[in-house]
């Protein structure tokens, strides 16, 4: 057999092209059985697939340092400069890498090896400028290692000897990526340790002959994979990552920027001695290696913080696994994605088997270069991250406190804070005989400190809970102690304040009447009631609706236009007990005869050119919005207490059919009572009624101004499209309470800015949809952020219109992208919980869960489905157990 690789050793590199290809045939990697051998005298020196991002990256940003590899070692007795310059003279012409460039050949980027030349070895004293010595030295140590690289230009081995004092030196040894890797710097240490030892000594170090260089083994590698290597170990990556490249989506606290930023900081994580041992014990009792027990802690974590069950890290490995490269320096490291899937039932022990065995087969398919399976499953390319994963873990066995003693020196290395990040977050562990060290890397662009500290606090927390239950359902496990979650709770949450409703509606409306009878109500286009016109019009329809049986908790269907009588309908059926349906005619036929067969009504309330165009179900009675002169013009008895319904609006669908909620009056007054305190409204405020009155957004609107006395003005369906007209119209109403959709007011405000008329508003109410605040910049301008007050308020109709107040400033233009919700109303309580209702971490992505006095009865005819999202408040400790908990969506905090 050694006679076979004798011979293949000395072929030409054509022929053993030729014969590899023959091979192939066979099923027979020629490459993977054979030594590598060094290359043919002018063979051109093609990069390593690894060195080829490198070169691309650096493309990219020249200027950058995310790719500096640094080294320091502390000096401390007589140094002999000749020796330390020698040594490194040595080194150099011992590896190729250490005096290696790149450039352009015929448009591909090759390596150029130089042949060695004197070294010069710069030494510097530390200024005396009066900075504290340490403070200064690790400036300069700093500036030193963060100095980006030439790589046309070179050199790329960087030496700078920082002279403390004539017995003291520090030496910082910087290196670009493209020519060396974590495991290489050892080796030039070490080697370089033994040069300068045997120069002292007068016998130069005798080092083994390198059997190849790193330039032989970049042509190896390339050569290997188009053998066939490729193809074996790609398929294994394909079907184990599969065609979807999920982002982990990590809570951040800045938006991620448009090109990713290598500015990063560390944090070292303390992990005590007791819990280094029960995780050792842990590894041993299930037959993994620790590495595995914190890759699964650390996974465990990410799925914890995002909420997502397709977790993929990144993990480097030595990849050297050929003798021939074990003492090169050069870049070998290899990146692999390893994946954990997580469902509602995975506990640690089962995730711990995943992972081991997703490690084991992931290390038999070590070898396929990172570049070519990001080539080859091509997910979506963003300059604003790493692709198929953004988080790394890194675990490293290392010899704790080592220092080296030579003739007349003590050698130690230096540790300081790495200033990049290469991804969004790594977790480095540092495996020693008896200790566990641990650090978190992130990108600065990304995360601030106290998010990151409270990170590692979650993390620690949750190996203490894996060590004493590691059977425990992954999403039991505690990230949280109970001084912290009882934090989060209680911060959300002051106690709930209490607004009781004795009135309804159509009550407090007609007060209001009593107190101002005279006083405008309604204006649309150039007609106008005023509140006793009002009153009169909806008490004669109310007594003509309690003849056809209308009384407390009966729904009635209302399918009008915009108009008067839009207003006169809806409060004649509250007059007279009833629950309005709002059915829009400009909903599509589909979704209104959906609408009113779930909802069961009996009688319909509608406009006589409307009806022709209605599908109206057989056995729902029409009654055309006149006017009824027979009929009194007095308030009927009310028969509607505040628990009854007031009005049963259907959500948008967007999750699944329609749902009908049920609100009662008691949840609209409470909710006017709740904010009062804040808006301060009254009856000479002038709201805008802009959105359709299917939309909750309209409850707010126009019993926001019939509540208060105040006028309610009826946006015309044509106006409400012409942002033109709209903004005419509330110069010409002088409206005071305006309420939008953020992409309703966005077509507003460049009218409004370049508008010589004033507006008379107080307030612009946002609702219905996430806000951009950056996309508030030429208001805040134009107006300033205190007159009118811009407020964002978070809510959905099965919590009755709003949950959340945030008044907006133009400090809230640094949260571009971000929708800030505020505080909540209150009378009501919400929690961040994970889909297993355990409070999330501060800064966890979760589901928003809000209960108390807001909450709807529940969806109309789907007791099964109100009993899922309508759930009992495991955080109410009151007496009465009041609170119901609905689930609001995925938020992040």
């Amino acid at each position: 057999m050694q006679a076979l690789l004798d011979s293949v050793k000395s072929l030409s590199t054509k022929e053993r092209q030729a014969l590899a290809q023959l091979l192939k045939r066979q099923g027979v990697n020629l490459y993977g059985v054979t030594p590598i051998s060094p290359r043919d005298l002018g063979e051109t020196l093609s990069l390593s697939y690894a060195q080829q991002r490198q070169w691309f990256l650096w493309q990219l940003d020249p200027q950058g340092n995310a790719y500096n590899i640094p080294v320091g070692l502390r000096l401390s007795g007589a140094l002999n400069l000749d020796a330390l310059r020698a040594s490194f003279e040595q080194l150099i012409d011992r590896h190729e890498t250490l005096r290696t460039t790149f450039h352009l050949l015929d448009g591909q980027a090759v390596q150029v090896v130089h042949p060695t030349s004197p070294f010069d070895l710069q030494v510097a004293p530390l200024p005396t400028d009066g900075r504290d010595p340490q403070t200064l030295l690790k400036v300069l140590v700093e500036e030193e290692i963060g100095r980006p690289f030439d790589l046309e230009q070179g050199p790329l081995l960087r030496v700078k000897l920082l002279r403390l004092a004539p017995d003291e030196h520090v030496l910082v040894l910087t290196m670009h990526h493209i020519v060396s890797d974590g495991w290489s710097m050892p080796i030039m240490v070490d080697e370089l340790v033994q040069c300068y030892a045997g120069l002292c000594a007068g016998r130069p170090a005798q080092f083994p002959a390198l059997p190849i260089q790193y330039a032989d083994y970049a042509i190896w590698q390339r050569r290997w994979m188009e053998a066939g290597e490729q193809d074996r170990q790609l398929a294994y990556w394909k079907a184990q990552l599969g065609s979807d490249n999920p982002v982990l989506e990590l809570p951040t606290d800045h938006p991620r920027p448009a090109n990713q930023s290598y500015a990063g900081a560390t944090l070292s994580i303390e992990l005590n001695r007791e819990l280094v041992r029960q995780l050792k014990q842990l590894a041993k009792q299930q037959g993994v290696t620790l590495f595995m027990v914190l890759l699964a802690s650390f996974q465990a974590l990410l799925h914890r913080y995002s909420g997502q069950n397709d977790v993929r890290v990144g993990v480097p490995i030595a990849n050297r696994n050929r003798a021939e490269t074990e003492r090169l320096i050069g870049f070998f490291v290899n990146t692999q994605v390893l994946k954990a899937e997580f469902d509602p039932q995975t506990t640690f022990t089962a995730l711990l088997q995943q992972v081991q065995h997703t490690s084991l087969a992931a290390q038999a398919h070590q070898d396929l270069p990172f570049e070519q399976l990001v080539e080859a499953l091509h997910p979506q390319r963003s300059l604003s991250q790493s692709p198929l994963f953004q988080v790394m873990y890194n675990h490293q066995t290392q010899v704790k406190g080592e220092s080296r003693s030579l003739p007349g020196l003590t050698v130690e290395g230096l540790h300081w804070g790495i200033t990049t990040a290469q991804f969004d977050l790594t977790l480095d562990t540092f495996e020693y005989e008896h200790d566990l060290g641990a650090s978190l890397r992130y990108a600065t662009a990304l995360f601030e400190p106290r998010t990151i500290e409270a990170l590692a606090r979650h993390w620690r927390h949750l190996l203490e809970a894996i060590v004493k239950q590691p059977g425990q359902l992954i999403a039991e496990l505690p990230l949280l102690d109970a001084q912290e979650r009882g934090q989060v709770i209680n911060d959300w949450n002051p106690e709930p304040r209490t607004f009781p409703a004795d009135l309804c509606l159509h009550q407090l409306i007609e007060a209001q009447t009593a107190r101002a009878p005279d006083a405008v109500a309604v204006v649309f286009e150039q007609q106008v009631l005023t509140y006793q016109q009002l009153n009169q019009r909806a008490n004669q329809l109310a007594h003509k609706l309690r003849e056809q049986g209308v009384g407390p908790d009966v729904m009635v269907g209302i399918a009008v236009e915009r108009s008067l009588d839009m207003v006169v309908g809806l409060l004649g059926i509250l007059k007279a007990g009833g629950a309005y349906v709002p059915l829009d005619p400009e909903y599509p036929h589909e979704r209104l005869a959906y609408m009113m067969a779930d909802s069961g009504i009996q009688l319909l309330l509608t406009q006589e050119h409307v009806l022709a165009r209605l599908p109206v179900p057989s056995g729902v009675q029409s009654l055309l919005l006149t006017a009824f002169p027979g009929y009194s013009d007095a308030n009927p008895i009310n028969l509607a207490r505040p628990e009854n319904l007031a009005y049963v609006i259907y959500t948008s669908g967007s999750t699944g059919k329609p749902k009908g909620t049920l609100l009662p009056h008691h949840n609209v007054m409470r909710l006017f009572q709740a904010t009062q305190g804040w808006f301060q409204f009254n009856e000479r405020d002038v709201w805008s009624v802009f959105h359709s009155y299917a939309f909750d957004f309209s409850v707010w609107e126009l019993f926001g101004a019939l509540l208060h006395g105040a006028k309610a003005v009826i946006v015309a369906k044509d106006v409400a499209r012409s942002p033109e007209d709209f903004h005419a119209l509330l110069v010409r109403e002088h409206v005071t309470v305006l309420n939008q959709t953020p992409s309703a007011f966005k077509q507003l405000i460049p009218l409004a800015c370049e508008s010589q008329h004033g507006l008379a508003l107080r307030y612009v109410v946002f609702g219905g949809e996430a806000l951009d605040v950056g996309s508030l910049g030429p208001w805040f301008e134009r107006f300033g952020d205190q007159q009118p007050q811009l407020i964002n308020m978070y809510g959905i109709t099965e919590t009755t219109v709003h949950v959340t107040y945030r008044p907006l400033s133009r400090a809230d233009l640094v949260q571009e992208g971000v929708s800030p919700i505020g505080e909540v109303i209150p009378d009501l309580s919400w929690y961040l919980l994970d889909h297993h209702l355990n409070v999330t971490a501060p800064g966890c992505n979760g589901e928003l869960h809000v209960g108390q006095a807001g909450l709807a009865r529940g969806y109309h005819g789907r007791a099964a489905l109100t009993a899922e999202r309508f759930i009992p408040d495991p955080f109410d400790t009151s007496e009465q157990g009041g609170g119901r908990l609905y689930r609001t969506g995925d938020l992040a905090r």
